[in-house]
């Protein structure tokens, strides 16, 4: 099915997820209260039996989408083990919170230890805790499977397991029938009270989700209709299915039936094409309700007494399920009020003294708050589900590419862009997780690393991934379409050819992509170029999924990309120089970057402070003369660290004590002078700050490419390695 592209991209619907996940909160209250059931059966049992059951798939589907969406070169990538950590840590406290009410209702009496196992691991201590350990198993299990199959297997083995429970409990009473069965279904209630667990529950609506979050078409929908009668018709067969089922009496229990599946797949992108912002605040109060509701349920059961309402709360089911709902939506709210806070709290940076800057020569310090901004600040302006991938090429631009990847990673960030196999082998050894892409060239010598490190290599032209496919082992691919630069990659005019690469055994294609080469021009030409090669490489993408070749991840746009021209965002921004709180022009910043915060202050040590009387000269070609008395500064850096040598003899400044302090003479290798002439306190032992701020004074990254005529990509790459790269807060180096 050809990609339909649109503003926004796949995951702009977000919102929507969001905001069914409430009301499958509410869903399940009514699983447990059983609202209608005083009206009529039939009704409450199409309520809680049925329309209910959309509520946990929907769940295990969203788990699915944004957890297991992403292709991984490793098992459990970073956001797999935040989530399962996560997960664990909310289990064990609402392990805790019910043990008070497990043991007043008498749930632990002769309690063995494999009953203590199947409570644990499976059904849960309390009866909705269930769905924790299901989707802890389930994740791990659906994740394996992904692993060493392919979607399509891994859905086919999932659905197998799925049917193995749909037979222990709507069917049960089929199954019951054939002696041999019921004794293995017997055995396997030893071990888990229900087949409606995570491993024969979770995994099919996991699976389906991730494969939601791959598939090509999820624009803007414009199949909503099919969409909607596919989910009508199949939750017509569904209630029709839970009715004769119930009729005949096979159930054993009602979680699971036939057409639950096909229901979520159409029920799920249904709520995909619902265009509202995302909201972590719907999705906190979500699982909150989901924790709290049989708490509160409790509770209200045991106030009614005291309060002569027991005929109220109690007896009319109805108005217990209002007042459920009620009272646990207050309850969740004021939850995730009090813990925003006091994450906010936790989160708050403490003062500290300045960086101890003692032994360093010159060094770069870089701001965690200012990178956090930047991040929060691009990601908001891509589509929910278009990630962002960090250009950390070029040692990160200057900024240190360890550093600032190991920071990435922890901000939940697990895939990067290099320019060649050493950079991204230099990530892998410091412990870097995630995709890796590299943007360049490899030689076939090097072809080892992209195996060995699990790196992804850039097919820069078909020869070039017949030269890949040669190698004889699986390697991991983004194909580069050249639509107008002429620079690395397949002319996308080339459909045929790029077909053959979908056929090669050994590439594993993972994304295709381009590079929009006019996307930081202002004029009409260059605004019209942008458009041209849009339109060449989506007409490409389409061409090839017409035939039969599906494009998994697609992304065209940089930093610059990003900002002008959002409504093209993909699966991916290769986010550089914009990350880094900058632009490579002045104007640019002030237009485009005026929101974004540098993150790099470099600064160098004063290891001499002297003074020079009139007519003394100083430095390399004696190129200044002192015509009166002057103070003069030696710093510890020289153009070896990145200090353009066409600053020297005035054009440049640093900053001292608030002061600006122009260089004087001719820069050295590793050395600077600079005019301290009425600036109080400097000392040898002192420093200099050569981008960055003191006082009101300032010096940025667009002063430097002014003074040089170029731009602030190429001046802050060329900052030297053997500037010691810190945090601004702390002394962690990355050399």
């Amino acid at each position: 099915m050809p990609r339909n592209i649109s503003p926004g991209g796949a995951a702009a619907f977000r919102g929507g997820l969001d905001r069914f996940r409430l009301l499958a909160a509410f869903l399940v209250i009514a699983i447990h209260v059983s609202p209608l059931s005083a009206i009529s059966p039939e009704a409450d049992f199409f309520l809680t039996r049925v329309l209910a059951r959309l509520a946990v798939p929907f769940f295990f589907l969203v788990t699915g989408y944004f957890v297991l969406g992403e292709d991984s070169h490793s098992l459990f990538p970073s956001r797999l083990r935040r989530f399962l950590l996560k997960t664990s840590l909310l289990y064990l406290f609402s392990v805790v919170l019910y043990l008070p009410f497990g043991i007043y209702a008498g749930h632990y009496r002769g309690l063995t230890a494999g009953g203590f196992l199947r409570m644990v691991f499976f059904d849960g201590t309390f009866y909705h805790l269930w769905y924790f350990p299901a989707c802890i198993l389930g994740v791990f299990l659906a994740a394996l499977l992904m692993r060493f199959l392919s979607w399509p297997m891994a859905a086919w083995a999932a659905a197998l397991l799925y049917l193995i429970g749909l037979s222990g409990d709507s069917y049960y009473g089929l199954v019951a029938s054939v002696p041999p069965l019921k004794a293995i279904y017997e055995g396997l209630f030893q071990v888990s009270s229900y087949t409606r667990n995570g491993l024969f529950f979770a995994p099919l609506f996991l699976v389906l989700g991730a494969g939601l979050s791959r598939e090509s078409s999820l624009g803007q929908i414009k199949d909503r209709r099919r969409t909607l009668l596919g989910f009508i018709f199949s939750f017509a067969l569904m209630t029709l299915e839970a009715f004769l089922l119930r009729h005949f009496e096979t159930p054993r229990h009602d979680s699971m039936y036939l057409f639950l599946a096909p229901s979520m797949f159409f029920l799920f992108r249904l709520a995909l094409c619902v265009n509202q912002p995302s909201s972590k605040r719907l999705r906190n109060i979500s699982a909150w309700i989901y924790i709290l509701h049989p708490a509160v349920l409790i509770a209200l059961r045991m106030a009614a007494k005291p309060l002569h309402l027991t005929w109220l709360l109690v007896e009319n089911p109805l108005v217990q399920y209002l007042s459920v709902s009620l009272l646990t939506s207050a309850a969740a709210f004021a939850a995730t009020v009090l813990l925003s806070k006091a994450a906010a709290l936790l989160s708050r940076p403490r003062k500290e003294a300045a960086p101890s800057v003692s032994g360093r020569r010159a060094w770069i310090e870089l701001d965690r708050r200012a990178l956090l901004h930047n991040v929060e600040y691009l990601r908001g302006l891509a589509p929910g589900g278009c990630r962002l991938m960090p250009a950390v090429k070029a040692n990160a631009y200057g900024h240190g590419a360890l550093l600032l990847a190991k920071e990435l990673n922890r901000l939940g960030i697990d895939s990067f862009c290099v320019a060649c196999a050493a950079e991204g082998a230099k990530l892998r050894r410091q412990g870097i997780t995630g995709e890796i892409l590299i943007l360049g060239y490899t030689h076939p010598s090097q072809f080892s690393l992209l195996s060995r490190f699990c790196l992804t290599q850039t097919v820069v032209d078909v020869s070039y991934g017949e030269l890949l496919n040669s190698f004889g082992q699986k390697i991991h691919v983004h194909v580069g379409i050249d639509t107008g630069m002429h620079r690395l990659g397949e002319p996308s005019e080339n459909l045929k050819g790029l077909q053959s690469l979908w056929h090669m055994e050994n590439l594993i294609l993972d994304g295709i992509f381009t590079h929009l080469c006019t996307c930081d021009g202002q004029t009409e030409r260059e605004e019209s170029y942008v458009k041209k090669q849009t339109a060449a490489f989506f007409r490409c993408v389409e061409g090839l999924e017409m035939q039969g070749c599906p494009c998994p991840k697609i992304h065209l746009l940089s930093s610059y990309g990003l900002l002008k021209y959002p409504e093209l965002s993909s699966d991916y921004v290769r986010a550089g120089i914009a990350l880094y709180g900058v632009l490579s022009t002045r104007e640019d910043t002030k237009t485009l970057g005026a929101l974004l915060q540098p993150i790099l202050s470099l600064k160098a040590r004063i290891t001499a402070v002297k003074n020079l009387n009139p007519g003394e000269s100083v430095g390399y070609g004696i190129t200044y003369t002192a015509e009166k008395e002057r103070t003069l500064a030696i710093l510890a850096i020289g153009y070896a660290d990145g200090l353009p040598r066409s600053f020297s003899c005035g054009t440049g400044s640093v900053l001292i004590n608030g002061r600006r302090a122009p260089i004087l003479g001719r820069i050295c290798m590793d050395q600077t002078i600079v005019d301290v002439t009425g600036i109080p306190a400097v000392v040898a032992g002192g420093y200099a700050v050569l981008i960055g701020s003191w006082g009101e004074e300032q010096i940025t990254a667009c002063d430097w490419a002014e003074l040089s005529g170029t731009i602030t990509n190429e001046i802050l790459s060329r900052l030297g390695g053997r500037l010691e790269r810190i945090w601004g807060e702390d002394e962690r180096l990355d050399l």
